[in-house]
């Protein structure tokens, strides 16, 4: 296979020493993004504090974002993790008789199956859409989901096994039940191409160190315009009201649009890393990167079922994300073992997740998968 990102590798340094395959979790850090960051501290030791320069970039972050997924900037909320992100759309539903059921699935990360639970206290009853083999049929979405429901929560790209979701035929499901679609988009956004108008997407959150190829610490939330200003968010704060430098501590108002989902201070630091590294997923573009990544789960199925080794994600690339996930037992110690020996991955539960970005090569992919291998003939 060829590879046509050579020009764009270099830009990522740790590549010359270690191969990290670890997207999933922590992707790797790129000189526009160390230089972003540099360029917020020198702001900071120059000018002690430029509280308009570092809201300007938060701006500009949200816009990359929203360009990442065809929405308006308006449609953007800043916050600092998909909990917070999922919490603050939580807080905002109510859960009435008529409307109280809540159906998220067995295959989300637990956190998001956390923070819906906590609406029981709140009225709110949880279903788990249960999984098959860590994937979910289509069909249960039909079964599952009521007229009582009053979201439906689902992750875009399984994080256990990189299995992928129909995001457009679920949220066509889940609407004409009269359920809003919340989606988890942390393990596909920057590697899956996002519309979140084709899609019909209300609520959708992504955080930026895994695919999007920035830090932990910030999250960006998308709200459709027309359901945005029909909630009042429970978990709020001073970035989420009309005017927050009024500094009025008895007026609860509420921004028009994404914004009054915003809690407090925005992560200023992040979203300088997050922006340069979003400008470079523009720059390269997600459809170039999901074309390429295809190629390369192809090539990660084929060689780990070539060398003996089980694999735990879909076989049917139309259901299959950038993840290869496959069963090992004990995945955190061939993790550290793998690290040991110059591959980067990422353990979860009895899996090793190969998961690579548009700058790793084929070579690297089968290379891990052969290190692997022999780890797990010989026993680690």
């Amino acid at each position: 296979m060829i590879f046509p990102f050579a020009k764009e590798r270099e830009q990522f340094p740790i590549l010359n020493e270690m191969t990290q395959l670890s997207s999933c979790s922590q992707s790797a850090i790129s000189i526009p993004v160390k230089d972003a960051m540099n360029e917020y501290m020198d702001s900071w030791s120059r000018e002690g504090m430029d509280w308009m320069g570092w809201m300007e970039r938060v701006e500009r972050a949200k816009a990359s974002f929203a360009s990442l997924i065809n929405a308006s900037p308006d449609e953007i909320a800043v916050l600092s993790s998909l909990s917070e992100c999922a919490s603050s759309v939580a807080s905002a539903l109510m859960y009435s008789k008529g409307r109280h059921k809540i159906c998220t699935t067995e295959i989300d990360f637990p956190s998001i199956g956390h923070v819906w639970l906590a609406q029981q206290e709140r009225g709110g009853e949880v279903h788990f859409i249960p999984g098959e083999d860590h994937k979910v049929p289509l069909e249960y979405y039909e079964k599952y989901v009521d007229e009582q429901t009053v979201v439906t929560s689902i992750p875009h790209v399984s994080y256990y096994n990189g299995f992928k979701q129909d995001i457009k035929k679920i949220a066509s499901i889940v609407h004409r039940k009269g359920s809003y679609c919340f989606v988890d988009a942390y393990q596909s956004a920057g590697s899956v191409q996002i519309d979140v108008k084709d899609m019909d997407i209300d609520f959708l959150a992504a955080g930026s160190q895994k695919y999007l190829l920035g830090i932990p610490g910030i999250a960006f939330l998308y709200v459709k315009k027309e359901v945005a200003n029909e909630l009042k968010p429970v978990v709020t704060g001073w970035f989420g009201r009309v005017n927050p430098f009024a500094f009025d501590i008895k007026l609860l108002d509420y921004a028009d649009g994404a914004r009054r989902f915003e809690t407090g201070t925005p992560p200023m630091i992040n979203a300088y890393a997050a922006d340069a590294a979003i400008q470079t997923l523009l720059k390269v573009g997600v459809d170039h990167i999901e074309t390429y990544l295809q190629k390369l789960s192809q090539t990660a199925i084929a060689h780990a079922k070539e060398r003996g080794l089980i694999v735990a994600s879909p076989e049917n690339m139309e259901e299959k994300a950038s993840n290869t996930a496959i069963f090992t037992g004990e995945a955190s110690i061939y993790e550290r073992k793998m690290k040991e020996r110059g591959f980067i991955v990422s353990a979860r539960n009895d899996v090793i997740r190969i998961a690579p970005h548009f700058y790793n090569t084929e070579n690297e992919v089968i290379v891990a998968i052969d290190t692997l291998a022999d780890l797990v003939r010989d026993g680690k």
